[in-house]
């Protein structure tokens, strides 16, 4: 495969999903994936995948990257004010979801409640989100699915873009902006980015204006890359900065009190993100080598008062990732790599949570894929990986322990095209996940959750056994889709309400027990008309966990709530020479009520149903045929409803998601 042939395919991959966005039906086979044993077709890969392209990520409004994500089947988010979103994919979170960026997984203490993706949601181009067990290609924290972010495709030879976009939401007064530069001169490729956005405190009818809600993001980013007939070699940098408030929630003043402090009186955080990675792609031969290695520099601050940081966590990681991509033989492919890496984190502020730690982890695997007829398609692995753990001692809140995790993860599936249209999948998978050092070590006040964390040395590392089935039929004015799973995890950690205080706020502690979840999605378009598509998409997650006599502890924390979203886009047609690719859309999002709800000590509570109305519209504005700009106007929560999501952080201090929030969005391209 040559350089040409790679560009080639990530305009593939790109035109694709475009397409796969206005007509789903039609192009749902074309659709071209990378994040999983090579790119192959969506119709080819047994595990469910799927994709959110350029077009829908740039049309559509969210505060951050994973607020984008958080429409698509079976994706959900845990919200801490509208700056900071967790994602959550069939009901697990946190460690157990691998978020993938620039080509390596993205590291930033996501253990934390409050504790965002550090990623620039303006520099992503499309999405892959790949759902159940991944630990075969990426290792530990791969239990519940991966969020790959692509980086825009290499323009053509001879080519130079500037690419501007701003966008204003009048909820919290959000103001934001990107500027890209981007170009292709005898095979030197260059991108570079750089972005801003700020807020004010978002509002509600519940709550009136939620104090301290307010945030900061800026970011940078850069590449510098070669492309020659021997492949082709990328050096990606980034800077991330990020400044929310923090959220008092056992100090909130009433609705319409006077507040005499300034912002920079209240809590903040303070995050910086640095991350440098070198991406190569080597031919040799009829194979194909990858090698990349990177490092990430995660430095979080918690400030009371701006000349006061409690809280202050340094960590370093290094990945680094070799495979070798072998020559098609007899109809097989197959993939051999290593993976793994470094990280130490350190403590530099004056109040602890978690002690200083160092790991180092390597994994071994080997994929192997085949199709038949091209009709039935095979696949599968096996991994191998390892990891040892030292934690240090400091003063005496922290005791030094040191620990050896293991484990062998593998996946095999299959899927048959029974018809033209109509496929069938099967897939199982092995996962596994090491605690983190958290849920291991963890002994103070999390400033940002309200409460105290005390740790478990003693955890053993999840295992789950994933099975999914799926059916998916398309045709030019009917598609539909049925996703089924059955997850079976054992040790499965948790945090649990001890039911006392400890200096003044509650003690959660670490704990860990067998697990299932079952549950699934099912997707319905509809083309009624040539140029209006329907489609509704119903979520559903069950999880419990085993072997308890207590009915209040009988399902696990943090599970999504049943969800129906059903979307109606229409295409205008006018004849307007000026305008081109004008729509309008229509969103209802109904939540169901969640009560089954971990209930020990008032862990969680119930949480009532809602619905939200949406609407979009957009189009391009042209002049003599050429494309002037884009432009997109949106309306959420059209009737202002009051709700609160069963994911929502701030829940148990009766703090209520966004109200209505109107917007618009400009995107220029020179």
């Amino acid at each position: 495969m040559k350089a040409r042939h790679i560009a080639c395919l990530l305009l593939c991959l790109s035109v694709s999903a475009h397409a796969q966005q206005l007509d789903t039906c039609l192009h749902l086979h074309e659709v071209m994936v990378t994040g999983v044993t090579g790119a192959q077709r969506v119709n080819q890969v047994p595990a469910p995948v799927s994709t959110v392209s350029a077009t829908e990520l740039e049309s559509h409004f969210s505060t951050n990257v994973i607020d984008a994500l958080s429409k698509q089947a079976g994706v959900s988010q845990i919200t801490t004010g509208n700056g900071i979103s967790k994602p959550v994919i069939r009901g697990l979170g946190y460690n157990r979801v691998l978020v993938v960026n620039g080509g390596v997984r993205q590291e930033g203490q996501q253990w934390g409640d409050e504790h965002g993706v550090e990623i620039d949601g303006q520099a992503i181009h499309s999405v892959e989100i790949m759902k159940g067990p991944a630990s075969l290609m990426y290792g530990s924290d791969a239990m519940a699915g991966v969020l790959v972010f692509h980086d825009a495709p290499a323009l053509m030879e001879g080519d130079i873009r500037v690419n501007a976009a701003g966008e204003y939401h009048s909820n919290g007064n959000l103001r934001g902006y990107t500027v890209d530069f981007a170009g292709n001169q005898k095979g030197w490729l260059w991108d570079w980015r750089w972005s801003d956005k700020a807020t004010d405190s978002y509002k509600n009818p519940r709550n009136g204006t939620v104090d301290n809600s307010q945030f900061r993001e800026q970011a940078l980013s850069g590449m510098f890359g070669l492309s020659r007939n021997w492949g082709v070699s990328r050096l990606k940098l980034s800077y991330y900065h990020f400044r929310p408030g923090i959220i008092e929630v056992g100090e909130r003043e009433e609705e319409g009190e006077e507040n005499e402090e300034t912002v920079e009186e209240h809590p903040f955080q303070r995050i910086n993100h640095y991350k440098a990675v070198l991406d190569n792609s080597i031919f040799l031969g009829e194979g194909q080598l990858k090698a990349i290695i990177g490092y990430q520099h995660n430095r979080r601050k918690e400030f009371e008062t701006p000349d006061a940081c409690g809280l202050d966590f340094l960590l370093q990681t290094v990945n680094y990732d070799l495979r070798y991509v072998s020559p098609e033989w007899s109809g097989w492919k197959t993939n051999l790599g290593v993976g793994g890496m470094w990280q130490e984190s350190q403590n530099k502020g004056t109040e602890y949570l978690i002690p200083a730690y160092r790991f180092f982890d390597l994994g071994v695997f080997a994929t192997a894929s085949k199709s038949f007829i091209d009709r039935l398609h095979l696949s599968g692995g096996l991994r191998f990986d390892t990891r040892h753990l030292n934690s240090h001692q400091l003063e005496e809140r922290f005791e030094a322990f040191s620990r050896n995790f293991s484990g062998l993860t593998g996946s095999v599936g299959a899927i048959y095209n029974l018809q033209k249209n109509l496929d069938l999948r099967l897939n199982v998978a092995r996962g596994y996940r090491a605690p983190n050092l958290s849920e291991l070590g963890s002994n103070g006040v999390h400033e940002g959750t309200f409460r105290y964390e005390i740790g478990n040395h003693q955890l053993d590392p999840e295992f789950s056994w994933q099975f999914d089935a799926g059916l998916d039929y398309s045709s030019d004015v009917f598609s539909a889709q049925l996703s089924l799973f059955f997850n079976r995890i054992s040790n499965y950690i948790y945090a649990e309400k001890a039911g006392r205080e400890q200096e003044g706020v509650p003690v959660f502690l670490f704990t860990q027990g067998d697990a299932r979840l079952f549950g699934g999605e099912a997707t319905v378009i509809l083309h009624p008309f040539k140029y209006m598509h329907w489609e509704n998409a119903f979520s559903y997650v069950n999880s419990k966990r085993l072997h308890v006599v207590d009915k209040d502890a009988e399902w696990l924390p943090l599970t999504p709530a049943p969800r129906w979203l059903s979307t109606l886009h229409y295409d205008l047609k006018g004849k307007q020479h000026w305008l081109r690719n004008l729509f309008v859309e229509l969103q209802i999002d109904v939540n169901l009520r969640q009560n089954h709800y971990y209930k020990v000590n008032g862990t969680e509570t119930e949480t009532p149903s809602y619905t939200l109305f949406n609407v979009t519209a957009g189009t391009d504005i042209l002049r003599r045929g050429e494309k002037l700009f884009s432009i997109y106007a949106f309306c959420h929560n059209l009737f202002d409803r009051s709700y609160v999501t069963h994911l929502n952080r701030l829940k148990s201090a009766g703090i209520y998601n966004m109200g209505r929030d109107v917007g618009v969005k400009l995107v220029f391209s020179l």
